[in-house]
């Protein structure tokens, strides 16, 4: 037949691959007549793209058939050689391991929110991967109802994950979402909280939650598109009768994604739409679940703004007329139109605007000021305002938990690089705090020990660029202290100098973690995050890079002992620095990398594509194209040397596809000059969050710690 010559040549691609696969670990000599372990070699296939008058070849492109032979055989030959090369520090990550996981309390709860007659909380049992979801009535002295029990229904999933739970208004049903696959799509189900019973009604492919119509009866959820995972339909559906359903929203903008809430105060089911620059909501009265949503203001490009129900207004977060860090502004819920906007809080150049919770007599606006989060309440009676104080030097804290609209309760968390998570409730009359819970670190932990500290580096175009710092007390800078350097710098998103546990297996060891709020998050405003997209991406990979070179100046390490982690779009910015400035990192740690840039963003098949050409730009605009093509780390490999990397990724991974780090480890064997370790890492059960459960995910931040460690020369 027609197709036979192209299945012989797959079948024998894929038997030259697992005869590479099993003659992979053959050892060589090296330069010093010393044996190694040759890596995995992987065929090459010549793929040529022609776009905008330029030839790009791609010589790894076939690597993007998940489900072929010949891709798993040299993925699980990877993870072979992994487990060769790293074999000598298998007594340390099994130490680290239990070091991380026992610092963890193994029968922890959250603090108990209130809400609606119940009170509300998870918790783990020892020997539980999953999460107890739980209520007690009235009083927390009173029984306790286990409403779902993850332990149990994880039972025969390698992976198992619980999306969002909703309880009716009167408190009898509940509907929660699984995903046993790691794609992030998740199935609907619905549980009879009087019975116990759990209904044969199933609704799959949905964004795992949903929202309750005041009628008890009714529920509002989002489904996500087969192929591109697109959040792109929302439903309306009564329960126990399947032929209600009805499709009430489809976006048809390929760059939005879609959803819907109900709002703190029960009134208003708000269905949202929005892409990276541009927001639009349309709302309807949860009394009336059948009738017709109406769209809150017409939809304007770039015009980003969120809607807080209060009484008989909403209060809006807006960028309009320029308002770059956002202003506050108010209009009645019948008028909903921008015209009818009133100013409530004006615009502050110095101050980002972050969002307004609306409680029946209070406001809470949280803000960013000089990068520092701040908590601000406002008395509606009489419009006084007053801000929560903080006092370390470096911090973050938000509202959380609040679920409650009539009450002078306001729970928010605060944590630093020093100090553990901490749940307080604030009474925002008194402005009295009470300290409901600590993260508690099992063991000797002493935050005494430890020191953090904000230092500012100097970008190349003379931008100050903020670092979090930590080490245990001791340090010297002396430059030759082993350092950790993190960063994301995507979507406007700021990693805050938070507390992590985990961190402290490598500071005890004596290193210095560090974080680099570079351009590309808001750590100093929104322009912040301007500075650090599109055309102006590459300030990010510099800011890294800048800080990197920073730390070494000061005296807080040296180039041969400074290392570099990060993550999706962080990966992303792992493989820049590295091609830009290889020289000034012994090793990097790549997660679940985003590095095949222009390919991605050129398929419009692959999940998340299109809802991305606000952050990177469009490729199929020629000037985009270009500015991309001149980043894209799997584009820019060149034949140089490379610092030692360990590359991590996920079979199942919803946001970046296996394939990029794949075929990034696969030309970086190729083309680099050095004999440093390089090592590909793929969690054949698992997609972008890594393995499910509560302590398993933790065996890779033990190799990944073990990687950077066994390089530091430090092996216990």
């Amino acid at each position: 037949m027609w197709f036979e010559p192209a299945q012989t040549i797959m079948k024998l691609n894929s038997i030259i691959l697992i005869l590479l696969a099993f003659s992979a670990f053959q050892c060589t000599m090296d330069k010093e007549n010393k044996q190694v372990l040759a890596p995995p070699t992987v065929a090459k296939h010549e793929k040529i793209f022609n776009e905008h008058g330029n030839k790009r070849v791609d010589n790894y492109y076939w690597l993007n058939q998940r489900e072929d032979t010949a891709v798993l055989d040299y993925l699980n030959a990877e993870n072979t050689y992994l487990d060769k090369v790293m074999e000598h520090t298998n007594g340390l990550q099994e130490k680290l391991y239990n070091e991380i996981v026992g610092r963890i309390k193994k029968d922890d709860s959250s603090v108990p929110y209130f809400k609606n007659g119940y009170w509300y909380y998870t918790k783990f049992i020892k020997g539980g991967e999953y999460p107890l979801y739980c209520r007690k009535k009235d009083s927390l002295d009173n029984e306790e109802q286990i409403m779902l029990d993850g332990n149990k229904m994880a039972e025969g999933h390698e992976y198992f994950a619980i999306g969002g739970l909703s309880v009716s208004s009167n408190n009898t049903m509940l509907v929660y979402g699984v995903d046993t696959v790691s794609r992030r799509k998740y199935t609907l189900y619905f549980k009879n909280l009087a019975t116990g019973e759990v209904s044969e009604e199933t609704i799959p492919t949905t964004t795992g939650g949903a929202s309750w119509a005041n009628d008890n009866e009714t529920i509002f959820f989002t489904t996500k598109d087969e192929n591109t995972l697109r959040s792109d339909r929302v439903y309306r559906y009564k329960i126990g009768q399947p032929s209600s359903k009805e499709e009430i929203y489809f976006e048809e903008d390929d760059t939005f994604y879609t959803g819907i809430y109900k709002s703190l105060s029960g009134k208003f089911l708000i269905l949202w739409s929005g892409a990276t620059l541009t927001s639009d909501y349309r709302i309807l009265n949860a009394d009336d679940p059948w009738g017709e949503f109406r769209q809150f203001t017409p939809r304007v490009r770039g015009h980003e703004y969120n809607i807080e129900h209060h009484d008989n207004q909403f209060f809006i977060t807006t960028n309009k007329d320029g308002a770059t860090n956002f202003k506050l502004m108010a209009t009645p819920d019948t008028q909903t139109e921008a015209s009818n906007w009133q100013v409530v809080i004006a615009h502050n150049p110095k101050t980002l605007l972050e969002g307004v919770t609306a409680f029946k007599n209070y406001l809470v606006v949280e803000e960013r000021t000089n990068g520092l989060n701040q908590i601000r309440v406002r008395n509606l009676a009489n419009n006084e305002d007053h801000y929560i104080a903080f006092d370390e030097q470096a911090y973050m804290a938000y509202i959380t938990g609040n679920r409650e609209y009539n009450t002078n309760t306001l729970r928010f968390s605060y944590q630093s690089m020093t100090t553990p998570g901490s749940t307080f409730d604030y009474q925002m009359d008194t402005k009295e705090r009470e300290l409901k819970k600590q993260q508690e670190v099992v063991g000797d932990f002493d935050p005494a020990n430890y020191v953090t500290k904000r230092i500012f580096a100097t970008a190349r175009d003379g931008a100050k660029v903020p670092m979090s710092l930590v080490y245990r007390k001791g340090f010297k800078k002396d430059g030759t202290n082993p350092t950790l350097l993190y960063a994301y710098g995507s979507y406007g998103s700021t990693v805050d100098p938070y507390f992590s546990s985990v961190r402290l297996s490598l500071l005890d060891r004596g290193f210095v973690y560090a974080i680099a709020h570079i351009r590309g998050g808001q750590m100093m405003g929104r322009q912040w995050y301007e500075d650090g997209k599109m055309f102006n991406k590459k300030n990010t990979f510099f800011d890294f890079n800048d800080c990197a070179k920073h730390l070494v100046a000061e005296g807080y390490t040296a180039k041969d002992e400074l290392f570099a982690m990060g993550g999706s779009a962080g990966g992303l910015l792992m493989g820049a620095i590295i091609n830009y400035e290889p020289e000034l990192y012994r090793g990097i740690v790549a997660a679940v990398p985003f590095v095949d840039v222009v390919t991605t963003m050129m398929d419009e098949t692959i999940p998340l594509t299109t809802g991305e050409y606000d952050e990177w730009g469009n490729p199929n605009d020629k000037e985009a194209y270009e500015y991309i093509l001149s980043y894209s780390p799997y584009d820019n490999v060149k034949a140089k040397d490379y610092p030692n990397m360990l590359v991590t990724t996920g079979l199942h991974d919803s946001q970046v596809q296996y394939f990029e780090p794949a075929k990034w480890v696969a030309k970086l064997r190729e083309l680099k000059t050095d004999n440093n370790i390089l090592l590909l890492h793929t969690n054949m059960e698992a997609g972008h969050g890594g393995a499910s459960g509560r302590f398993k995910r933790y065996k890779t931040t033990a190799l990944e710690y073990a990687f950077i460690l066994d390089l530091a020369e430090i092996k216990e």
